[in-house]
């Protein structure tokens, strides 16, 4: 095998070489670029106030009397076509049972209540106020704490994690560390206050987050992220690789001209590219393709007027859950699509994807968490060609079956060049850390129990 994928490169080589491509172009390693002065608040540059301040969630009657003011006079929605369940989107009949639920049983003020229960805090980091919620370990037994960021994405938030909290942050018998967590809300979403200038990317969003961790006191910490947050796990350990022991990622992609290379010659030849077991979740590649459009719909619109269905998304909250919701059928489980119940319950409840809505909808703040797609897409992120560097910190990624995009170790190298764990779970989908937090936070504690085997090995030598 691994003299088959050698000639393989030597091939594909070849092949870019005649066709005229500079080679020295197409792998080039750019220079990493410096983001530590750029000012992403409103108006002129100010100097940050760098006060740690405590912060609650307490949300205005108001919000909440135009909320059910809007729940209560929603218009006819549309019936869906017979014997289509989720296949269109959002189902109706699916859908007013979600609002029944939203209007009768389902208390704000409770769940607020369970949202506080963390200590959460902001800070203002090159013009705008960061949200966090900050758990540190109530006993340690005498363990290491080791501090952890822990980074959300689109459409998700801090909610997510809530599950996963105590399972980290409570002593294993058989480790010797102990977790403090991190857990920002990410610029423009949930509580943090969103950039009042255009270029915002998830490069430019891992140096904010570096400059937390610094003002916490850790230099040096560990990193998890998913969706959005992987990636911009993914760019922090490239601009900032000696802050970050190990990266654990359940979204681990390499973009690298190589990777895409190997990705196509397994087109035709599977088994040179991905072990026997996950070739279907590679190939045929026109199967992964028409999933990757079927799924993607909502990517091209972000990417391009995240205004303008922000205003739509914004007034109506009925518009807003059925556009959030949706994604935790098909990216839980693209076999949902064919449940008329879209499959939430057996991963969710209503309540808690419903957690999750009302931090965008209190918050206001679903036009800005769309921008990151616009901006993440320009000419200006692409120029930067992060893609292109490698990542040496330790790394392990989680693959969930159901996840929109596989990998294979031998494409994933290309990237991450400590690779030193990958886990291929039996179950879960796009949002792991809300679906299956007992299996996500197994494979956080193994993954950081092997970095730190690394480090030491490292460290004596």
């Amino acid at each position: 095998m691994a003299c088959c994928r050698k000639i393989t490169l030597i091939l594909l080589t070849t092949f870019v070489i005649y066709l005229g491509i500079k080679i020295n172009t197409l792998f080039e390693v750019p220079p990493i670029p410096n983001f530590e002065n750029e000012y992403w608040g409103p108006g002129k540059p100010t100097k940050d106030d760098k006060t740690i301040r405590p912060f609650k969630i307490d949300v205005p009657e108001q919000v909440l009397d135009v909320l059910k003011m809007k729940l209560n006079q929603p218009r006819a929605l549309t019936p869906p076509l017979e014997g289509i369940q989720q296949q269109y989107g959002m189902n109706t009949n699916l859908m007013k049972e979600i609002i029944e639920f939203w209007k009768t049983k389902y208390n704000w003020r409770e769940r607020e209540k369970f949202l506080n229960q963390y200590p959460q805090f902001q800070t203002k980091i090159q013009g705008l106020n960061i949200h966090f919620l900050h758990v540190k370990p109530k006993a340690t037994n005498g363990k290491q704490v080791l501090p952890l960021l822990m980074l959300h994405g689109w459409p998700g938030s801090i909610r997510e994690f809530y599950d996963v909290i105590p399972l980290l942050t409570t002593p294993q018998k058989d480790k010797d560390f102990i977790f403090e967590l991190i857990i920002p809300s990410l610029p423009g979403y949930g509580f943090s206050e969103a950039a009042s200038k255009p270029g915002l990317g998830t490069a430019q969003m891992a140096t904010i987050f570096k400059q937390l961790m610094q003002r916490l006191g850790f230099n040096k910490f560990y990193l998890q992220g998913g969706d959005w947050g992987a990636m911009i796990s993914a760019n922090l350990v490239v601009l900032h690789p000696n802050n970050v022991l190990g990266l654990h990622s359940n979204m681990c992609g390499s973009e690298s001209p190589l990777s895409m290379l190997k990705t196509f010659i397994g087109s035709f030849m599977p088994s040179l590219v991905v072990e026997d077991e996950h070739k279907d979740k590679m190939y045929p590649y026109s199967k992964v393709f028409s999933t990757i459009v079927l799924e993607s719909g909502y990517m091209h619109i972000q990417a391009t007027k995240p205004d303008t269905v922000g205003i739509a998304l914004g007034d109506s909250p009925v518009g807003l859950a059925a556009y959030i919701i949706e994604k935790f059928t098909t990216w839980t489980n693209p076999d949902w699509k064919t449940r008329e119940d879209g499959g939430l319950k057996i991963k969710y409840t209503y309540t808690n994807l419903l957690d999750n809505v009302m931090i965008y909808w209190v918050t206001g703040s679903i036009t800005s968490s769309m921008r990151l797609y616009s901006e993440e897409f320009s000419t200006k992120q692409r120029d930067l060609m992060l893609r292109n560097i490698p990542v040496t910190v330790p790394t392990a990624c989680a693959r969930f079956p159901h996840e929109l995009m596989y990998q294979s170790d031998w494409i994933l190298q290309d990237k991450f060049k400590s690779l030193v764990q990958t886990t291929d779970f039996p179950t879960g989908g796009h949002f792991a850390a809300f679906e299956e937090p007992k299996l996500f936070a197994e494979d956080v504690w193994t993954a950081v129990k092997k970095f730190r085997n690394v480090q030491s090995t490292n460290n004596s030598v």
